[in-house]
């Protein structure tokens, strides 16, 4: 009988259980439910971690209901993998197991006071901590989500006084509820989604103690590390009750599994609710110095080696389409805000930075706000929607062009991309024409999930699906090639760098 793997993707839009076919990768059925960001104020984003759990548990029973309706068996589904919006973070009671606060998501800025502090009076700090955990000071990353937690939340200091409190990633929140909850939940982490809390030491892979004194993090109330490919646990809930629980990545490191990209040198962008780029470095943990990210690739095994990469995190490319739709009612659908695009051949001169949440790489500057400019009484709803898009590629170009920029680092001929935003036909000829290389898209855009899938069937245990086997024939892409000249290439960005710096 054909094997078959499930994965849960639980992101910052939506989530989803999928089903593939182990070893092929052909996606079978899914189901998705898109759920509710709240911004109670400017600058916090939260979530509701209930709805986290609930909407997952809908989605698998729902999935696996289409799944027996074409025929097939649940005692045909080996394990399960999870992947997860990163950084964004939950506090909650282990003996009654209700969340102590809503999830802070990972582009809440309401820690900009403390980074501010900390990068005025504390520096020569900050570059010790950069250097154990590969992160600059921000806003983006946990650590200081659960510092707020414990300084500003009474709930949350009573519950870490009376020995009653968890914190955990959104990974370790869903396992800890699918294995169990109350009555014997696994309380654990691996670790990529470890190391994008500033708290995990690159080298050793484990909760640093001077990370976690300099933050006041107690370890005790942080999730056990583990690899990214083992047999965790099982389900006790949903339909999938008893299958296991064999694969953890953070989606960003979940779609570099996905699109294959194990070797040193490869590189993959995810355009999502942000958009973000990794790029391999093998064994090697790599400093940046140009304004990237040192992050865990994955560790496929208790017993295999880690696999390190540099990041490129840019807050805000999807979101942003979103915002034009809901907030200034540019379009019913994102469809119509496609449609809206391309009706005009240029933006007019008008340039959109979407720093809603600051800036990220490679330019970390916490404080720069949204920006529309080069408006003029011709400027329409199409030229601001179609600056939007652009935006998002030249954002993906500043950060290709930090990376081409480490020393040591052999220029990138081709980008290999995924997610949500990569089926407008336009953005990926805008991207290739900004990059001036070639940009494949995967036919399969759901490369994310088929990476926690890859990881959760190669357990050893469960042993359905080799990862290293080349997967690019059974997903495919297509190319767009730069049509763009390199001057006006160069000059397009010049002027986009120039609206960039007026955002702070």
């Amino acid at each position: 009988m054909t094997n078959f793997v499930g994965a849960i993707d639980q992101g910052t839009s939506s989530s989803r259980f999928l089903i593939f076919e182990s070893n092929t990768g052909r996606l079978v059925t899914y189901h998705q439910t898109e759920i509710p960001r709240f911004a109670p104020q400017q600058g916090l984003v939260e979530q509701d971690a209930k709805i986290l759990i609930s909407s997952t548990l809908t989605c698998i029973d729902q999935c696996v209901e289409k799944f027996e309706a074409l025929g097939f068996s649940v005692s045909q589904i080996k394990s399960v993998g999870i992947t997860n919006q990163r950084e964004t973070f939950i506090a909650w009671d282990k003996i009654t197991g209700r969340p102590l606060y809503n999830a802070i998501v990972w582009m809440d800025t309401r820690s900009r006071p403390a980074v501010e502090e900390f990068l005025s009076t504390k520096k020569e700090e900050c570059e010790k901590i950069r250097r154990m955990c590969g992160l600059p000071m921000s806003t983006y990353f946990s650590a200081l989500k659960m510092k707020w937690l414990l300084d500003n939340v009474p709930e949350v200091r009573n519950a870490s006084d009376e020995n009653r409190l968890l914190f955990g990633t959104v990974d370790s929140w869903l396992v800890w509820n699918l294995t169990g909850g109350i009555s014997g939940g696994l309380h654990i982490t691996d670790v990529t989604n470890a190391s994008r809390t500033m708290l995990m030491n690159l080298e050793t892979l484990q909760w640093d103690p001077y990370l976690c004194e300099f933050f006041g993090i107690d370890v005790q109330l942080l999730p056990e590390i583990r690899s990214s490919s083992e047999i965790y646990g099982h389900f006790v809930t949903t339909k999938l009750a008893k299958i296991p629980i064999s694969g953890i990545l953070g989606d960003q490191q979940a779609a570099l599994v996905g699109q294959s990209c194990l070797r040193p040198g490869e590189a993959k962008c995810t355009y999502g609710t942000g958009c973000f780029l990794l790029f391999n470095t093998g064994e090697k943990i790599v400093h940046s110095t140009q304004g990237l990210l040192t992050t865990v690739g994955y560790k496929l095994g208790q017993d295999s080696p880690v696999v390190y990469a540099m990041e490129g995190s840019i807050a805000i490319t999807g979101a942003c389409i979103r915002w034009l739709r809901d907030n200034l009612g540019f379009g019913k659908n994102y469809g119509e805000l496609v449609q809206l695009a391309d009706s005009v051949d240029n933006t007019g001169g008008v340039f959109f930075v979407p720093a809603f949440s600051g800036l990220f790489a490679p330019y970390w500057k916490s404080g720069a706000r949204g920006l529309i400019c080069g408006l003029t009484e011709f400027s329409t709803k199409a030229h601001i929607t179609r600056a939007a898009y652009e935006g998002v590629a030249f954002q993906v170009k500043d950060i290709l062009d930090a990376i081409n920029n480490e020393a040591g680092v052999v220029p990138l001929c081709s980008l290999r991309v995924d997610g949500g935003m990569t089926v407008v036909d336009s953005l990926m000829r805008m991207q290739a024409d900004f990059l001036g290389i070639e940009t494949l898209r995967a036919k399969m855009p759901e490369t994310t999930a088929l990476g926690a899938a890859m990881a959760a069937g190669f357990a050893k245990g469960v042993d359905v699906w080799n990862p290293f086997l080349e997967q690019e024939d059974a997903i495919g892409v297509d190319v767009f090639r730069p049509t763009m000249d390199q001057k006006e290439r160069d000059e397009r960005h010049a002027k986009w760098k120039n609206a960039v710096a007026r955002s702070w």
